[in-house]
This record gives C-alpha cells, sequence and structure tokens, in this order.
C-alpha cells in the first residue's frame, strides 16, 4: 500500500517544487527597503547603500541595505563615525581656540591632526576585510584603503575622494616595502579646519597681499609605517572654496610641525595647475595639506610696461644693426668683435623672446620650455659678459704689445666652450632636477620653490663679482700706465679709449642688473624704473659704444654710404639711358635730371 501512496505525493511535491522555482523566475523575491531588483531574480542594494551581508546581490527577504557611510555597516565604519563625532565635537569649541594665544592654537591643531590620522588608520588595519571604508558628517571626511596583495598590479595607483577633493598615490608607496601584513591609506578632509589653522599662519605671506586659504585642509597618511617621504610625489585636487578666484599668486602648502606649534610651508609642494574651479599640487611628502591664494594689492605699473616693451623694441633693433656691423665690417673682426657679436646675438634672442613669450602661461608644457629657454640665453649672454671683461683686461694688461696674437690663440680656444657651454651645464642640471619648476602662473620664468631662481641669480651675481673684479684691476693698471707714459698722442689715446670703454663696461654689462636687486624699501619704485630703462637700453648702448663710437666701423659706415649714393646713381643713370634708347639722340637743349648743361 506505501508504494501507491508514495508515488502520488512525491508527483505532488515535484510539481509544488517546480511551480516555486517557476514563481521565483518569473518574479524577484520580495526585496527589501533601498533595494532593487535585477533580472527578476535577485535583489541589490541602491547606489549609496551596502547589504548587511556584504553581498552585493542576494535572494534572502530579510536582508537589511544601510547607507554605505552609516556606522552600522561595519565594525570599522563604527569606529571611524565615533572618530568623526569626536572632532566634530572638538570644533564646536573653536571659538575658543580662535581667542586663544597663537602658538597655543597651532600646538592643537597639529595635535589634533596626529591624532585623528593614527585613530583612522588603526581603524583601518583592524578591519582589513574591509578594503575599503567612507564616512563623513558636516565638519569631516574620510576615505581608507587597506592593502593585502602586496601591490600585485603593476602601476598601480589609487584614486581616493573625499568632499570633491582627490589624492592619487602609488601602491609602493603605501606599502612602503613591508609584505608581512596589510598596509592602508587615509585621506581626510576638513571643511571648517581652515577657519583656524587659516592664512596667518603662512609665514612668507607678504605684507603687500592678501592671503586667504581656497581649499579645505586635508591630510594624508599611511600605515603601519608611519613615513612621509614617497618615492613617487602624490598628487592632490583641490576643490575651490570660492570659484573663479581672481588671484596671481597660488601656494601649494602643507602643515609643518615646529617647535612653536605648526605653520603653513611650501617645502616640496609644488603648484601643477590651476583653472577656476580647481587647483592641482604634488608634494614628495605626507601630512596636511592645502592652497593659499593671495590677491596682491601691488598691480603692474602701465608705466613702466610700455617703458619696458618700448625699449626692448629699440635694443632689439640696435642689436640687429650691432649684429650685422660685426659680421660685415671686414676691417674691424677681430676677436673683440667676435666676443661683441655673440653678446649681441644672445641679447637680441632673449630679448626677443621674452618680449613675445613671457606671458604665454598657457600650455603649461610650452611655457616650461621658454623659460627653460630664457634662463639659457640669459646666463649665456652673462657669460659673454664675463669673457668681454676678461678680454678687456688681458688688452689692458699687454697694453704696449703691438701683436695680440697670444691673447688672441687664448680666446678662441676658451670662449665658445665657456660662452656657450657651462650655461648649458647650469640649465640641464637645473632641468633634470626640478623640471616642474620652470614656468609660474603669471610668468614663463623660474620659480621661487626651493630657491630655484638661484640657479639664474647665483651664476649672475657671480659674474657681477669677477666682473667688478676686472674693472678695478684694469682701472688700476691704467692708472699705472698713464704715471708711466710720454707724450705719445697714439698711446695715450688708446689708454683713454681703454677706459671709457672699462667704464662703459661696467655701466653696460653690471650696473644693469645689479639695480634689480636694490628694488627694497621705500626707494623699491625709483630702482624700478631705472632698472627697467636701462635694462632695456642695453642694446642700444652696445650699439652706441661698440658701433657708433668707435673710429674704424665709422670709417665703414661713410664707406657704405658712399657705395649706396653711387650705386643708386648709376642704377637711375642706367634707367635713364634705357627710357631713351640707343638710336635715339638728345636735341641740343635737352636737359636731363641729374645733368647740367655745359657751355663751350
Amino acid at each position: 500500500m506505501q508504494g501507491p501512496l508514495l508515488l502520488p505525493a512525491l508527483v505532488f511535491l515535484l510539481s509544488l517544487f517546480g511551480a516555486v522555482i517557476q514563481k521565483t523566475k518569473a518574479s524577484c523575491p520580495q526585496c527589501p527597503e533601498n533595494a532593487s531588483c535585477v533580472n527578476n531574480t535577485y535583489c541589490t542594494c541602491d547606489p549609496g547603500y551596502a547589504s548587511g551581508s556584504g553581498q552585493k546581490l542576494f535572494t534572502f527577504p530579510l536582508e537589511i541595505c544601510k547607507d554605505a557611510t552609516s556606522s552600522e555597516t561595519t565594525q570599522g565604519g563604527k569606529e571611524l563615525q565615533r572618530i568623526v563625532d569626536d572632532f566634530e565635537s572638538l570644533l564646536t569649541n573653536q571659538t575658543l581656540l580662535r581667542t586663544g594665544e597663537r602658538q597655543e592654537i597651532s600646538s592643537r591643531a597639529t595635535s589634533i591632526l596626529q591624532d585623528v590620522e593614527s585613530s583612522v588608520l588603526e581603524t583601518a588595519l583592524k578591519m582589513p576585510e574591509q578594503k575599503i571604508q567612507k564616512i563623513q558628517n558636516s565638519t569631516m571626511a574620510v576615505e581608507t584603503r587597506v592593502i593585502t596583495d602586496n601591490c600585485s598590479e603593476e602601476r598601480q595607483t589609487f584614486n581616493l575622494n573625499v568632499q570633491m577633493n582627490s589624492m592619487d598615490i602609488h601602491c609602493r608607496d603605501v606599502i612602503q616595502g613591508d609584505t608581512q601584513g596589510p598596509s592602508a591609506v587615509a585621506f581626510i578632509s576638513y571643511s571648517s579646519l581652515g577657519n583656524i589653522i587659516n592664512a596667518t599662519f603662512f609665514e612668507e605671506m607678504d605684507e603687500k597681499d592678501r592671503l586667504y586659504l581656497n581649499s579645505q585642509v586635508v591630510s594624508a597618511a599611511i600605515g603601519p609605517k608611519r613615513n612621509v617621504s614617497l618615492s613617487t610625489p602624490v598628487m592632490l585636487t583641490f576643490q575651490h572654496v570660492k570659484i573663479n578666484p581672481r588671484s596671481k599668486k597660488v601656494f601649494c602648502v602643507y602643515w609643518e610641525s615646529t617647535e612653536q606649534g605648526g605653520q603653513w610651508s611650501r617645502d616640496g609642494c609644488f603648484l601643477i595647475s590651476m583653472n577656476k574651479s580647481h587647483t592641482m599640487c604634488n608634494s614628495t611628502h605626507l601630512s596636511s595639506f592645502a592652497v593659499l591664494m593671495a590677491l596682491t594689492s601691488q598691480e603692474e605699473d602701465p608705466v613702466l610696461t610700455i617703458i619696458t616693451y618700448v625699449g626692448l623694441s629699440l635694443s632689439l633693433l640696435c642689436l640687429l644693426l650691432a649684429a650685422l656691423t660685426f659680421l660685415l665690417c671686414k676691417a674691424i673682426q677681430n676677436t673683440s668683435t667676435s666676443l661683441h657679436l655673440q653678446l649681441s646675438l644672445c641679447l637680441f634672442l632673449a630679448h626677443l623672446l621674452f618680449l613675445v613669450g613671457i606671458d604665454q602661461t598657457e600650455p603649461k608644457v610650452l611655457c616650461a620650455i621658454i623659460a627653460g629657454a630664457l634662463h639659457y640665453l640669459y646666463l649665456a649672454a652673462f657669460t659673454w659678459m664675463l669673457l668681454e671683461s676678461l678680454h678687456l683686461f688681458l688688452t689692458a694688461r699687454n697694453l704696449t704689445v703691438v701683436n695680440y696674437s697670444s691673447i688672441n690663440r687664448l680666446m678662441k680656444w676658451v670662449m665658445f666652450p665657456v660662452g656657450y657651454g657651462i650655461p648649458a651645464v647650469i640649465v640641464a642640471i637645473s632641468a633634470a632636477s626640478r623640471p616642474h619648476l620652470y614656468g609660474t602662473t603669471d610668468r614663463c620664468w623660474l620659480h621661487l620653490d626651493q630657491g630655484f631662481i638661484w640657479g639664474f641669480l647665483g651664476p649672475v651675481c657671480a659674474i657681477f663679482s669677477v666682473n667688478l673684479v676686472f674693472f678695478l684691476l684694469v682701472f688700476w693698471i691704467l692708472k699705472r700706465k698713464l704715471s708711466s707714459l710720454n707724450s705719445e698722442v697714439s698711446t695715450i689715446q688708446n689708454t683713454r679709449m681703454l677706459t671709457f670703454k672699462a667704464t662703459a663696461q661696467l655701466f653696460i654689462l653690471g650696473c644693469t642688473w645689479c639695480l634689480g636687486f636694490l628694488q627694497v624699501g621705500p626707494a623699491a619704485r625709483v630702482m624700478a624704473y631705472l632698472f627697467t630703462i636701462i635694462n632695456s637700453l642695453q642694446g642700444f648702448f652696445i650699439f652706441l659704444v661698440y658701433c657708433l663710437l668707435s673710429q674704424q666701423v665709422q670709417k665703414q659706415y661713410r664707406k657704405w654710404f658712399r657705395e649706396m649714393v653711387k650705386s643708386r646713381s648709376e642704377s637711375e643713370t642706367h634707367t635713364l639711358s634705357s627710357k631713351v634708347g640707343p638710336d635715339s639722340k638728345p636735341s641740343e637743349g635737352d636737359v636731363f635730371p641729374g645733368q647740367v648743361k655745359k657751355k663751350y
């Protein structure tokens, strides 16, 4: 009896099971709140929510989808939420912090930043299975990432985003060579901490600038090893607090812990790019970062701008004429004119590139190339100035020697390798060590960060000092020579000419640039005008001294002028004769232009 009764029961159970399966395929199970159906089969939590089991797809009807930033999502999330809440309660007393002493405020802020970073990293490392955690409230946002696979992917870079700020960091910098156990990286953004550690804590602020913090304060940290130095610079992108800022000065800064508490510093932080809404920086170390901007009260003087462009344009014309004179005037071609020619060419190219390219700040690569080229050309010009001074000294020292062959051989052997080689070495070293410091936000020139500008100012100061020594030596030699001379006119004239050229040499090649170092204090405006006027007319002075005041060049100019007049007269005569024709005869009374009627 059991067999016949068991068969109908099995058939009933199978048909019931099939109906359940069919119903499941036909429609989704009842999905919980904040979840939706996928392919009429599974449930998945809505964006911004996560399942309690951690599964992306599920069918269990009692599953719960929770806010991904909720402290109840994971145990690690609870810890992060506690840290965020503690920080928020701390900032409720920020009025007390503001009214405290400056050193106390900076010390307290440094302690807060270090405590938050340590707590966040410790929490992330307690739950390594939660590889990505995010939490935020009105005052603070945190994202952590845990690495357990020892950077299995080549060139793996992690991107962390909090409150519209982001950080890109290489995986190998996170693990720091530690293959034992998990490593973590944390990126933290503080909504209102910048109101406490504001721009007044930036020690490099110029009194003329109105400096303000135009980003949230963010912190970047790695653990368990709290190394701050990186093999690859970390890339930071900040959203501006004030969109479309009208600032020409932008500083990427980090919070530096000091004996007095802390301050904003630029060491190791570099500006990469900036637009209306974001600023991108990179840093060679980890810390807390922000973006400072300055609304400079000192606007560009339009008069100085006009003087610069008019003076440089005149200098370009004079330098071109001087270069053509040194090339074409064979009577004066010697070692001295070769030095003048190279100096004129370097200054001509430098001034021309300055006029057309100094403001071409976009694209950044082009601006960096222009800055590097200006760096090289002006260094080359100063090097040729040094060679000019050396040659003048050797000439004065051998004043009584008629044959300067030894001097010429020495100068011809060293001048081109020194004149163009030394500047190339300096620029190559600068470009190889810090290429990102070529080009600023408002000029295609060298950055002031990390003393990079001394790659130009250092050689210039050294050359000016050496030129001054040569100048004094030449005058000492000439003074001795004048006291021992007889009344030979030619020798006295040579000595006076050398004295004049020595004075002009110092004025043209040294004074024009030393004025740039004197633009400080109440006389800064006067020095700025003197520097601009004299420096922009440097090419005119070179043409005046080495061409217009040179007797040999004057003779050559007169010779060229006579040849031009003669050539023009012959051309007019040829034109008139071709108009009359070979067979025509002029009448007795005809007088052609330029022809004098003769009487017999």
